[in-house]
């Protein structure tokens, strides 16, 4: 049986935006559980695989909305740890008219930065198949510690060690360079995810830097989505381009979380400390296993929320076979 995907870091309430007054701001807010790591794990369980999640949340009203939510998702919630001494995060989402989003968020102070490394248990990292995490837990420099403690303990476990970029500046404090935060990271992972937007920022010295310093650390697997458009893959001995699923977008909060979902509840079926290298010498079993994770995030964009938008496996084998 597949260990568990253990998605570390931040759970929040995403309230997204319903309908326009005459001067075109939202008349409500409704909240949906979110936050990037958490949305993973519930992809992974509602793909049918051992979705489990650790980070912090606050002892309130949004804390308990999200522990049920994730659970009654059927994500394993014991390394979820819980505080007073700070409130849940929450971000106010808008969406355009083609489904894009923009982020409002009242993060600082808030329980999942309170998150250290004597929080995690043991037992989390011995259960591991994965260990997932993305840059939002890498905003407070406490918390950025506790996040590669946790990707060096799960390496030390023989679990495989995933990074999303999942970059967004208005969670960083004004002035700090989200830059050389974040490449410790990067390069303790096996596998990493970065949008077409987050490559050029990491690029400051082009795309050829940017691989040959990935390949200095442990990274096996670069993956680069850009909507619509397609997606790229790097591997130090071999790169690809693969077409991805045109759908009309509803909402693409959880796209990004979807498609890294599905990727990993694929990648968690494979045994071995080559495991990559070994799906890499394999090109129809890759592409087989991005197209899933393509599918994932295409089926996402066209639903509303982000735990309420992941979908079943079943759901995805249908969605592909009516593009095939």
């Amino acid at each position: 049986m597949p260990g568990n995907i253990l998605c570390f870091g931040e759970a929040l309430i995403d309230f997204h935006s319903e309908g326009r007054d005459e001067r075109g701001f939202p008349r409500s807010f409704v909240p949906f559980a979110g936050g990037a790591p958490a949305n993973v794990a519930v992809a992974v369980a509602r793909l049918g695989g051992n979705g489990a999640f650790a980070g912090m949340l606050g002892k309130d009203l949004f804390g308990d909305f999200l522990l049920d939510s994730l659970q009654q998702a059927g994500v394993d919630c014991a390394g979820v740890a819980r505080t007073d001494e700070a409130r849940t995060a929450l971000a106010f989402v808008a969406l355009d008219a083609h489904g894009e989003r923009s982020f409002s968020f009242y993060r600082p102070p808030s329980a999942d930065l309170l998150f250290r490394p004597e929080h995690f248990r043991e037992d989390d990292f011995r259960q591991a198949a994965v260990f997932h995490v993305c840059s939002n837990s890498m905003t407070d420099p406490a918390l950025a510690e506790a996040t590669r403690d946790g990707m060096r303990r799960a390496r030390q476990a023989g679990a495989l060690v995933s990074f999303d970029l999942n970059l967004r500046p208005a969670l960083w404090p004004d002035g700090v360079n989200a830059r050389p935060e974040v490449w410790p990271a990067l390069q303790l992972a096996d596998v990493v995810k970065l949008s077409a937007e987050e490559l050029d920022y990491l690029a400051v010295d082009g795309e050829e830097a940017v691989l040959e310093k990935l390949w200095q650390g442990k990274t096996r697997l670069l993956i680069i989505t850009d909507g619509a458009k397609g997606l790229r893959w790097f591997h130090p001995d071999a790169e690809g381009e693969m077409p991805v699923f045109s759908v009309p977008a509803v909402d693409t909060t959880a796209a990004g979380d979807a498609f890294v979902g599905g990727l990993l509840h694929r990648l968690s079926t494979l045994d071995g400390n080559d495991r990559l290298d070994n799906l890499v010498g394999e090109l129809p079993h890759l592409h087989a296993t991005l197209r899933f994770a393509a599918a994932c995030g295409a089926l996402t964009v066209t639903r509303q929320g982000s735990f309420t938008a992941m979908p079943s496996e079943s759901e995805v084998i249908q969605f592909m076979e009516s593009f095939a």
